[in-house]
């Protein structure tokens, strides 16, 4: 099949529903269809040769986050005359509500359209104000997909419909085996996170106050963060005595963000909210890190209720802290939760979930049909 996807979110930034995107079109296409996608980027960004730029991403507010979206008579233009030169058997969009490429495509596109669904968004009066702008794009869409049951419960409380649920994918075997980063995880224990710093949903916070509480008492424990943020306003919240011990990567590629998740003995995800499904948990499960996690519905879902990775209760420094103390003073827990997670991972795996997702592309798409461009 000839497979045009759409990605809302800029590409030269790490994210969740970036990363669903590229593992999704390198699934296909070892599969042996035909990908294109197209998203916000600059022209002279480096990119993989399967990625189309559709020009700047203008950061927005949305969804607890800001988000670097593109929306404007330049984006339509690209979109336009990419799926003119495209001409693709199905179009992919996900996140078709966001403001940005994915619902510019479903206006301009006839035939066709898959939308995956990630996000859980909240009730809203802007959501609300906006269905009749949206209606015209998403009645459009042929088939639903949604990563997580939040996500779903999202479609049918806000825009109506249902959608079948096919989870996020990894790479499994890219995870399994790396080398960790110099000098990690040392003796003394080390927590990981991984995520955006300055994104207060991501919790950062909650996983500063619990390594302070720790600390003191574990003069070898270090915290090793990945993601993008203001190194000064991290550090501000921890006392000056230990702060050398909190190592901050800034943003990484990949690869680095692999041996990251091996240098680590107790990956932690202390997110407060705003998640639908919980894409860091299955990369650490994927490299086989133990997990301790917000007690988040999503996250619970993920880690089978606590069998693939402890949970604590959301917000709570002090329960984070104890879940990680015991980690840290339990090898053998470690191992099993590693262990549990390893075999878990599994049905994320791309080899599984792009099968589910071709299964969709098959239903809603005629073996002659295209998807044309609406003049």
């Amino acid at each position: 099949m000839r497979i045009g996807m759409v990605c809302p979110y800029t590409w030269e930034v790490p994210g969740g529903v970036r990363e669903h995107v590229s593992g999704l079109a390198e699934a296909l296409m070892e599969m042996g269809h035909e990908v294109s996608v197209i998203a916000p980027a600059d022209d002279d960004a480096v990119l993989p040769p399967y990625v189309v730029p559709a020009g700047r991403a203008v950061p927005v507010p949305y969804n607890g986050s800001v988000a670097r979206l593109a929306f404007g008579f330049l984006s339509a233009s690209r979109v336009r005359r990419w799926l003119k030169d495209g001409d693709f058997d199905v179009l992919h969009v996900h996140e078709p509500a966001a403001p940005s490429l994915s619902l510019l495509a479903c206006w301009v596109a006839d035939g066709p359209i898959v939308a995956t669904l990630h996000a859980a968004l909240p009730r809203s009066r802007a959501l609300h104000a906006a269905q009749p702008i949206l209606a015209s794009a998403l009645e459009k869409i042929s088939g639903r997909i949604a990563v997580a049951e939040a996500a779903r419960n999202t479609l049918v409380e806000h825009l109506g419909g249902d959608a079948v649920l096919i989870p996020n994918g990894v790479h499994v075997g890219r995870y399994e085996k790396a080398e960790p980063l110099p000098g990690f995880p040392g003796t003394g224990g080390t927590l990981g996170f991984l995520g955006r710093m300055d994104e207060p949903r991501k919790g950062l916070d909650i996983l500063l106050a619990a390594f302070t509480m720790m600390a003191p008492d574990r003069p070898g424990l270090r915290l090793l963060i990945a993601g993008r943020g203001d190194p000064g306003e991290v550090l501000d919240q921890v006392p000056r005595p230990l702060q050398p011990r909190v190592v901050l990567l800034g943003q990484v590629s990949d690869a680095d963000r692999i041996k990251m998740l091996h240098s680590v003995d107790v990956f932690c995800a202390p997110n407060t909210g705003g998640e639908s499904f919980g894409y860091v948990l299955v990369e650490a499960m994927a490299a086989g890190a133990p997990i301790v996690a917000s007690d988040l519905e999503a996250f619970r879902q993920v880690l089978r209720g606590g069998e693939a990775g402890e949970l604590f209760e959301t917000g709570n420094a002090a329960g984070l802290a104890a879940a990680a103390a015991r980690l840290l003073d339990d090898p053998a827990r470690r191992a099993r939760l590693a262990a549990a997670a390893s075999v878990a991972v599994r049905e994320f795996d791309w080899s599984v979930v792009a099968r589910d997702v071709v299964r969709v592309y098959q239903a809603v798409a005629p073996a002659a049909g295209r998807v044309a461009v609406a003049l």
